[in-house]
């Protein structure tokens, strides 16, 4: 039997409901949609933690942040660790990653929470000795640093996490890097002088800081970029029809600064764009955020926008560039529309890739896998970008599955309890490639064949170290279950936590939490998510067994 190819599509902080297939009433995604229509639409589909390296590193390795060692980003995936790409490469597959990969640093930012500060007459550790783990100080680390490829003669090590080729973006907006960035300056010498805000077009209307109407045109796009060189690879597996291939495509947009090139810009207006129920509820269901705080330092996002505005980049605001705010219906209803102008620009190129398959005879071998590596809130709850709070928009992604072969899948949504934590072993399952001892998750080929499959009772979702409200602590550290009908989220360093009922309350503006009548639901849901954990803990390397 022949292995089936993989086309693996992954787009950036795209929320489940940024697509029509998925519901959304103003935004079109046809040729995604035809994915969809053909293939498996996974409804509940979640994150293993909504930040980009944590659950990019998840979807490559099958196993939890807490066991690859990637807890937030800045923290580079370890070069040990085993890969999904690499067992197909091992089993004879092609493999090439195409766009973004964000599986090592490529802001070149310090870390974000200093050391251990040595008592006065201690004698301190060695740099190599001063955290628990040794940092990376040769070979296979920093190459998707800035600094690296400031270097005109740098080349990527390969093969890199089992990709046999790399065709590699990093950033975001208009001002992406790495082959990108060496491709665009090939074509356009000038092209330094059409990136950034301070060289952006009049956008006459428009008040977020977080997008800007850029110079680049279409031709020399990111997106584009990541179409071409896609469609570039497909042809060369062409030429080898005998060996399938993994093709890993990885698109930077929509996520945040929102520069939609040329005809694009203003394809969505934000005039057009209703809000939803959860901006105009928030923040009066959600008490935490209204709560009182007092002796702790804290970053309260609803009173920085009051006294300062919502602008993140504003010189009078206390947020950070890329933090999560509080947001204005006019800032929420830009965010919305320039990432639906960024995502229509991607399914253009979706629409693209899929008739370059069908012109190489692809179409009928090849399992076309659709999905992101987290959401946005997106002006639910009025906050934008995202942090250590889980709502729906934030943990929940799209992920649809095209399986071409006779009888592999019945076409449909399913409503069941996936993640990002089954996508490694799926694809391994679906390739007949056997998976790496400690790998986690399920194998959803059963309920993409069966709407009946069951999957699971519960998610865990986990979170690190992200950026949160100061009265949190400096670092967030959050556990996250999912259930059939409820989210509860526990955080460490406070008694404090959430419990939402999701279908009483599918906008999450109700928290159980403290309410007398839920306290043995609240102990039962926290049980289960002590369970959960429990199950999740990592079982490599094996010990010695005595008799």
């Amino acid at each position: 039997m022949k292995r089936p190819n993989f086309l693996f599509i992954v787009t950036d902080q795209q929320r489940a409901d940024h697509l029509g297939c998925y519901g959304n009433r103003v935004l079109r995604t046809p040729n995604i949609d035809a994915l969809a229509q053909r293939g498996v639409r996974l409804e509940r589909h979640y994150v293993a933690m909504p930040i980009c390296m944590p659950n990019r590193a998840t979807l490559v390795t099958g196993r939890m942040p807490s066991l690859h060692g990637v807890r937030h980003n800045g923290i580079e995936l370890p070069l040990d660790c085993v890969t999904m790409p690499e067992l197909l490469a091992g089993a004879g597959y092609q493999t090439a990653l195409v766009g973004k990969s964000h599986l090592q640093n490529f802001t070149g930012v310090p870390p974000q929470y200093g050391a251990e500060t040595p008592t006065e007459g201690d004698s301190p550790p060695s740099l190599e000795l001063r955290t628990a783990r040794r940092p990376d100080a040769f070979g296979g680390h920093r190459q998707e640093d800035t600094d690296s490829w400031a270097d005109p003669d740098f080349r990527m090590r390969l093969p890199y996490y089992g990709f046999q080729s790399v065709d590699l973006v990093t950033r975001h907006g208009d001002r992406c890097g790495a082959d990108y960035l060496r491709w665009a300056l090939a074509r356009d010498p000038a092209f330094l002088q059409r990136i950034g805000r301070e060289n952006a077009l009049p956008a006459p209307g428009y008040t977020t800081y977080e997008g800007w109407r850029t110079q680049v045109p279409e031709a020399l796009y990111s997106t584009t970029y990541v179409a071409d060189k896609t469609i570039q690879r497909l042809e060369q597996f062409a030429h080898n029809p005998q060996a399938p291939f993994f093709l890993y495509c990885s698109f930077p947009d929509p996520h945040h600064p929102w520069t939609p090139p040329g005809r694009y810009w203003g394809k969505y207006r934000p005039q057009d764009i209703p809000l939803e129920p959860a901006y105009w509820a928030g923040p009066q269901g959600s008490p935490w955020h209204a709560a009182q705080r007092t002796g702790l330092p804290h970053l309260d996002y609803y009173r920085d926008r009051r006294d300062h505005g919502a602008n993140p980049g504003a010189p009078a605001s206390s947020i950070p560039v890329t933090g999560v705010y509080a947001c204005s219906p006019r800032e929420a209803q830009e965010g919305i529309s320039l990432t639906y102008c960024a995502l229509a620009m991607i399914d253009d190129a979706v629409g693209r890739i899929a008739a370059a398959m069908a012109r190489l005879g692809m179409d009928r071998d090849t399992v076309i896998v659709y999905t992101s590596d987290h959401g946005d809130y997106m002006g639910d709850h009025q906050l934008m970008l995202k942090s250590s709070m889980h709502y729906q928009g934030l943990v929940r992604t799209p992920f649809i599955w095209s399986d071409t072969a006779p009888g592999s899948e019945t076409a449909g949504a399913r409503s069941q309890l996936t993640g990002a934590i089954d996508v490694s072993r799926s694809i391994l399952a679906r390739a007949r490639v056997a998976p790496a001892d400690g790998m986690q998750g399920i194998d959803l080929n059963p309920l993409l064949q069966n709407p009946e499959q069951k999957t699971r009772d519960a998610l865990l979702i986990e979170d690190e170290d992200h950026r949160t409200p100061g009265w949190l602590g400096a670092r967030g550290r959050v556990r996250t279950l999912m259930t059939d009908r409820h989210r509860l989220s526990v955080y460490s360093g406070t008694g404090w936590g959430e419990l939402y009922d999701l279908a009483e309350d599918p906008l999450e503006l109700y928290n159980l939490w403290d309410q007398p009548a839920c306290a043995g639901l609240r102990g039962a849901l926290t049980e289960r998510l002590l369970r959960a954990m429990l199950d999740n803990v990592d079982t490599v390397p094996k010990p010695t067994r005595f008799a």
